[in-house]
């Protein structure tokens, strides 16, 4: 099939970023470091935009690293998107577990990066750090749950001018409900696992998120802060498409 590169134990979907405008995003775990480095390779040769691994712990990233710069400058030629000037030069973000090469150019699309509480901000630096590496604007705004409501209505007016908000949640997850009413832009829901016994691990949460009455709340899976970009970044481009 076309687009598709078969490297034995895995099977790279080449064409994704023609069709949605994204390389095929790298999910860490469960791979050792030499499948991700060849993965990635290959990402970086076939296709020109940025390419990510999620969820990559740090002895790992460093090996991952190591092999792909290897083995760009090994195989990089004229005629390869590879052999573009910096193409191995991979960065790690470990508080966001995620190492990217070639990130975007910064886009004309605004995101707000919302957390209830610090126990949230692992789930919500993965959302930003995702953002950005393609291509998104974001603010990153902290600690704004609604057990002191004053907080999130400190920032209402920077909520209400960006593109879309992403909200980052545990416990009841009531933030997505209440951000939902405050702006008029797409809301992102992340339930986070975060919270006491009845929290049950984040499903309370995202039940709640899913029957929030502010209507039109988009929900993504609990502690998904690729997820909530994702979803943030298939908007702008419906946006991009039509100007």
């Amino acid at each position: 099939m076309s687009g598709i590169l078969d490297l034995g134990f895995a099977r790279l979907d080449l064409g994704r970023e023609q069709r949605q405008g994204l390389p095929e995003v790298v999910y860490g775990p469960g791979k050792t470091a030499e499948q991700i480095a060849e993965i990635a390779t290959a990402l970086l040769d076939g296709n020109t935009g940025p390419v990510l691994v999620t969820r990559i712990e740090p002895e790992t990233a460093e090996a991952v690293l190591d092999r792909v710069a290897e083995a760009l400058a090994a195989s990089a030629g004229p005629a390869s998107p590879a052999a573009a000037p910096n193409a191995a030069l991979g960065h790690y973000d470990a508080d966001a577990r995620l190492l990217v090469w070639r990130p975007a150019s910064s886009r004309d699309f605004r995101v707000a990066v919302v957390a209830a509480g610090t126990s949230d901000r692992p789930v919500a630096v993965e959302a930003a750090a995702v953002a950005t590496a393609i291509g998104l604007d974001v603010t990153a705004v902290h600690d704004v749950g609604v057990a002191g409501l004053d907080r999130i209505l400190q920032v209402r007016d920077r909520l209400r001018s960006q593109d879309a908000v992403i909200v980052v949640a545990g416990m009841e997850g009531a933030l997505a409900s209440v951000v939902g009413g405050l702006v008029r832009c797409p809301v992102i829901a992340v339930p986070t696992s975060t919270g006491y016994g009845a929290a049950l691990e984040g499903v309370t949460a995202l039940l709640a998120m899913l029957t929030s009455c502010a209507a039109g709340i988009t929900v993504v899976n609990i502690d998904s802060g690729f997820g909530a970009a994702m979803a943030a970044h298939r908007l702008a481009r419906v946006l991009e498409d039509r100007r």
